[in-house]
């Protein structure tokens, strides 16, 4: 699991939907997902520390949670089927744990109501992360490429020895 924070709210220009673009904490990964407009309000008026008068449903769900003595331990980002992602809350109370299917918009905007990390699986970053980075990915590219040039089959030969002196013991 990666951690990732909210980014911001980005449009697309095609379609005129919102979309949400996540980052991991080094800032070399992000990850937009397309989402609703009421989500979209949701996530901004938490970003820029906007109170309502009345509770909006991701307020609603927070106080849910809260009043009920569970606390939103995090969310993940788990799965991505054909442009469709999956998320789950984990709620706790207790020695009681929780997990809950969510939209991850919806998720993402009760995480932060409730100050909860949010993590995204590994193949979720695969499959729909862009790379913020590119010098650091190209210096890494570069450096394991050299390393690679480097090697010589005796580099082999002394790992496959200590391997070999590990299982005889």
């Amino acid at each position: 699991m990666i951690e990732m924070k909210v980014m911001g709210i980005a449009l697309d220009v095609r379609t005129n939907s919102p979309i949400v673009v996540l980052h991991d904490l080094d800032n070399r990964k992000a990850l937009p997902i397309w989402i609703g407009s009421a989500e979209a309000s949701a996530i901004i008026r938490c970003i820029e520390g906007l109170v309502v008068s009345r509770p909006m449903t991701h307020d609603l769900i927070a106080n849910l949670i809260e009043k009920t003595g569970y606390k939103l331990d995090k969310i993940e980002i788990n799965d991505v089927e054909q442009e469709t992602y999956y998320a789950t809350l984990y709620l706790s109370k207790g020695e009681e744990v929780l997990e809950i299917d969510a939209r991850p918009s919806d998720a993402i905007a009760v995480a932060m109501r409730a100050e909860a990390p949010i993590y995204v699986t590994a193949n979720v970053l695969m499959n729909g992360s862009v790379s913020t980075d590119s010098a650091k990915d190209e210096e890494e590219a570069k450096e394991f490429k050299d390393f690679i040039q480097n090697i010589k089959p005796s580099d082999f030969e002394k790992l496959m020895n200590g391997r070999h002196e590990e299982t005889d013991q």
